[in-house]
């Protein structure tokens, strides 16, 4: 008798109930950034990548034309590979919508 009222009221419920998925979602309050730039970009990346605002705003100055810059462009403008390839990677998911730079740095551990 129990397992008959536990299966009536589980199918009774709707399924599309607000307090059922407000676990999965994030806060109401969005910590990202509105307005996104070379520098708010770079210094979201973070891991030394920062270092290279100055000669990307200088080289490239559009935060459009960072969004597809190929590899043999940000090679010869002489960044070093491992922040090439954080970069190209960030920009990827940038474009897809996966990552947003954030407006507080991260927290170190």
């Amino acid at each position: 008798m129990a397992w008959r009222q536990i299966i009536n009221t589980k199918m009774t419920t709707p399924i599309s109930s607000p307090t059922l998925f407000s676990r999965f979602f994030s806060k109401s309050s969005s910590p990202y950034l509105v307005k996104v730039g070379i520098p708010e970009f770079l210094n979201g990346i973070g891991k030394g990548v920062e270092s290279h605002v100055a000669k990307l705003e200088s080289e490239i100055g559009d935060f459009h034309k960072l969004l597809v810059i190929r590899t043999l462009k940000l090679k010869k403008l002489g960044i070093p590979c491992k922040h090439r390839k954080l970069i190209l990677n960030h920009t990827h998911k940038y474009r897809l919508g996966l990552w947003r730079p954030r407006a507080e740095p991260a927290k170190a551990k």
